[in-house]
Order: structure tokens, then C-alpha cells, then sequence
């Protein structure tokens, strides 16, 4: 590893808007990312693993961002950068360590955009709004109008990504309500079980169906680690930063146990496991036909995906954006304009998005790469707060996580867990997701480690660390 000198100007050049966001903003960019997923994609579990079975998952999933939300949020008032989990992993495991899990992080959120604007396409085409037969105009609105609002100013940003967010709280309250007095518990079991190794109408797939159905009950919880990514923009990150990502994941843990009880206890899971709609299509089955909260379900469930969508596109920006800065990756793409904002960062992955959703139009599959590195960023980070703990136990942290080591352990088990899930439900796109971290290491291996850049804080925290080891060792 080597470091190349930059001029002064350099970090002049690649400044963002200290002091945008308090805990509460920080609280609803973590519930924005998530919120897409209480609407669509949950319900695919049911056809992995049936009700018990998705509900199992779920409940390991809930431990598994729980636990590793404690840890993260100990890291980042620890270690306030915008690089958050690429910043840990390269205190913790060094340079390569670092970038790995960077790569990681930037899959999910670069890829998951490219997903949901095709999700969003097909609610639109679904609903007959603007006449559209095909949904390449909806992708290439939506790219262009939400990077426009970021690369405007980071506070608007949030402020308008706060109001969609919570228009869509309010909806999925409102379906909750409206769903309740149609509950009826048998409806939960109603998968007619198969011959699976330990089939049984709470597990009509098997033990085997649980494994499955892993990957849909990240889809409660997916993204909400991308909160730390705002640090240096927060007001304070030390107490902002576990005030607003534990937050947030309290929330996404109530949406998680309404809407997996109340959806098929009231629409039945049989009807449900293969809907791409399934808020609005339980409404019509427990009703018995069309009614005015399917409607307002149906409309504000494209107010959640939006969302997701212009959320996640801020969480890409900011860690392209760190990685560049540090000279991981091109160091260009890390410029900011006179409002802060890292424009290069933001159109670079959503040109990349765009191509990928009209290629494609494969929702499914984007999601699961998505999920794909997902999944290894957290073994990598969990393993990053294991090793600082024990590294460095005097490390200043303004949060320590409840249990310690222990409980990141526990996140990092159901994390390999969760890996070896997305090989058994979608092995093309973990292949996929492969291929791209080897050319990503490929890249820093041969051409980037040697063209780091020491000023950038990531690199500073490791030099300090450096430093400090060779003082006690006189």
C-alpha cells in the first residue's frame, strides 16, 4: 500500500454540509430505506417457507439487524465518517478488509435503486397512470428527478424524503387499522403442506423452507445501516447516531410484526406468496372486492417505493463518495459543488442503474444481488466491531453496545447465515454479485492501493491507530 501526495485544495474540493441532520432525520432516513419492503417483497417467504416458516425467518432477521444495529451504532459515534461501514472495516481489518466490505456496502445500494425503479415502473403501468405501456420513461424520471433533489442540497433532500416517508407510515397505520377486524388466525396456516422433511402446516415447506425464506425477511430490515452513512452530516453524530439508527430500527420492528400478522391473517398466505401487489390485494380479499383503502393502500404503496428509491440513492452517493475520496475508487467521482453535494457521486451509480433496470427489468434479481452483498457487508462489519473490541478496548465510544462482543457475535452468525441463504435462493445472482467483487479487487490490488490518499479522514483515523500502537510499544 502507498500513499500519493494531493494538492491542498484536495479535501476543499470534497466537503459536505456539516450540521444538516439531527437524530430525528437520521431516524427517518433509516426508516425511508426500509419502508419499500413493508409494502412488496416480504410476501416471497411465504412461497420459500410458508407462514411459520417466513415468520421463523423473520424473527432471526429481527435479531440479526438488531443486534448489529447496536454495533453499528457504537461505530459510528466512535468513528463519525461517511464511509461508516467501509470506515470501521478499515480501522478494524486495513486497507483491503476496508474496501471489501466498501464494494459490499456499494452493491446494495447501487444495485437496490435499479430494482425498485422497476418496481415502481410497474405500479404505475398497474395503475393506468400516463398511458404508459412501457416503464423505461418512469425509470429515467425517477433517476433524474431525485438526483436532481439531492444534488440540490442534502437538507431539502431529507426534509422531502422525511414528509413521502411519512405519507407512507401513515398509510401502512391506516392498512393495519383497516385490517384487523378481518383476522382470522387459520388463515395464516392455509398452505396446504408438502412432503418436506419436517412439513407440518406451520411449516408447510420443512425445516428446509426457513433457510429459504432468510432472504424475504431481510426485505423488513434491508438498509437500515446505511444511517451511519450520513455522519458527516449529522449535528452530532456521537449522540445522534445511536439515537437516530436505533430509532429507526424500533420502528421498522413494529411494521415488521403488524404486517406479517395482519396481511395473511386477513388475505390468507396461499393468496398472498406470489403477489406482487399484496397490501392492496389483502384489502380486496378480506373485503371481498375493491374498496376505498385498497386505493389509498394501492397509490401510497409507489409513495413507500419512492421512498426507498430516493433514500438509498443518497445512501450510494455518500459512500462512493468516501471510497473516491480516500482514492479506493477514482478519486473524480468524489468532487462536490458549491452546495456540498457529490454530484459525480450521485449520477455515476444512477446512469449505471438506469442501464441496468432497462436492460434487465428484472426486479427480482437486482433485489437479490442487492441482498447478495448486503449480507456480506455485514459478516464484515460485525467482524470489524469483534476486532476493535478486542484491538483496541480503549478506544473512545460516546455508545457502547449492550453485550459487547457477544451480541455482534450473534449478528454475525445469522449473517453467514443469511449468505449461504441468497446461494440457495437465487444462485445466478450470487454469482453475479461474485464477479463483481473479484474485478472491484482486482482493481485495488493492482491499481488503487497504491494510489490512496493519507488526508482523507478513514486514512487519518488509521494513522492515529498507527501512531498509538508504536507509543506503547516504546
Amino acid at each position: 500500500m502507498a500513499y500519493q501526495k494531493v494538492g491542498e485544495d484536495y479535501l476543499e474540493h470534497r466537503q459536505l454540509k456539516r450540521g444538516a441532520a439531527g437524530w430525528v432525520l437520521l431516524a427517518g432516513l433509516g426508516v425511508s430505506y426500509v419502508i419499500s419492503g413493508d409494502f412488496a417483497g416480504w410476501n416471497f417467504g411465504l412461497a420459500q417457507g410458508g407462514w411459520g416458516g417466513l415468520l421463523v425467518a423473520t424473527a432471526l432477521m429481527a435479531t440479526m439487524y438488531t443486534c448489529m444495529v447496536f454495533g453499528l451504532a457504537e461505530l459510528a459515534a466512535a468513528l463519525p465518517v461517511a464511509g461508516a461501514g467501509y470506515g470501521f472495516a478499515r480501522r478494524a481489518l486495513g486497507p483491503l478488509g476496508g474496501f471489501a466490505t466498501g464494494i459490499a456496502i456499494l452493491i446494495e445500494y447501487a444495485i437496490a435503486p435499479a430494482a425498485i425503479s422497476i418496481f415502481i415502473g410497474g405500479y404505475v403501468e398497474t395503475l393506468g397512470l400516463f398511458g404508459l405501456t412501457n416503464s423505461w420513461p418512469v425509470y429515467l424520471v425517477c433517476y433524474a428527478v431525485f438526483i436532481g433533489i439531492h444534488a440540490y442540497g442534502v437538507g431539502e433532500a431529507l426534509r422531502v424524503m422525511f414528509v413521502i416517508t411519512g405519507v407512507a407510515v401513515v398509510a401502512l397505520l391506516a392498512y393495519v387499522v383497516g385490517m384487523i377486524p378481518k383476522f382470522d388466525a387459520d388463515k395464516l396456516f392455509d398452505i396446504v403442506p408438502t412432503d418436506a422433511v419436517g412439513a407440518s402446516s406451520f411449516l408447510p415447506f420443512g425445516f428446509a423452507g426457513v433457510l429459504g425464506a432468510l432472504v424475504y425477511g431481510i426485505w423488513f430490515f434491508l438498509a437500515v445501516e446505511g444511517v451511519p452513512l450520513a455522519a458527516e452530516e449529522a449535528r452530532d453524530p456521537k449522540k445522534d447516531m445511536p439515537r437516530g439508527i436505533i430509532a429507526a430500527m424500533a420502528a421498522l420492528l413494529v411494521f415488521a410484526a403488524l404486517i406479517l400478522v395482519v396481511t395473511p391473517g386477513g388475505a390468507g398466505s396461499e393468496a398472498l406468496k406470489s403477489a406482487d401487489n399484496p397490501l392492496p390485494l389483502a384489502v380486496r380479499a378480506a373485503y371481498g372486492g375493491d374498496n376505498l383503502l385498497a386505493q389509498v393502500v394501492n397509490y401510497v404503496g409507489l409513495a413507500g417505493l419512492v421512498a426507498s428509491f430516493f433514500s438509498i440513492i443518497y445512501a450510494y452517493s455518500r459512500q462512493l463518495f468516501a471510497l473516491s475520496r480516500a482514492g479506493y475508487l477514482p478519486r473524480w467521482m468524489s468532487r462536490t459543488g458549491k452546495r456540498k453535494t457529490p454530484y459525480l457521486a450521485l449520477v455515476v451509480p444512477g446512469t449505471i442503474g438506469f442501464i441496468l433496470a432497462v436492460a434487465t427489468k428484472d426486479g427480482a434479481l437486482l433485489i437479490n444481488i442487492a441482498v447478495f452483498g448486503a449480507a456480506v457487508s455485514y459478516v464484515l462489519m460485525m467482524v470489524s466491531h469483534i476486532v476493535l473490541r478486542i484491538r483496541e478496548p480503549g478506544m473512545d465510544r460516546p455508545y457502547r453496545t449492550p453485550g459487547g462482543a457477544i451480541t455482534t457475535g450473534v449478528a454475525l452468525v445469522l449473517a453467514v447465515a443469511a449468505v449461504v441463504a441468497t446461494f440457495v435462493v437465487d444462485l445466478l445472482a450470487s454469482g453475479i454479485t461474485a464477479g463483481i467483487f473479484l474485478i472491484a479487487l482486482a482493481y485495488f490490488w493492482f491499481y488503487s492501493r497504491h494510489r490512496l490518499v493519507a488526508a482523507a479522514p478513514e486514512e487519518e483515523f488509521a494513522a492515529i491507530q498507527q501512531a498509538e500502537a508504536e507509543l506503547a510499544d516504546d
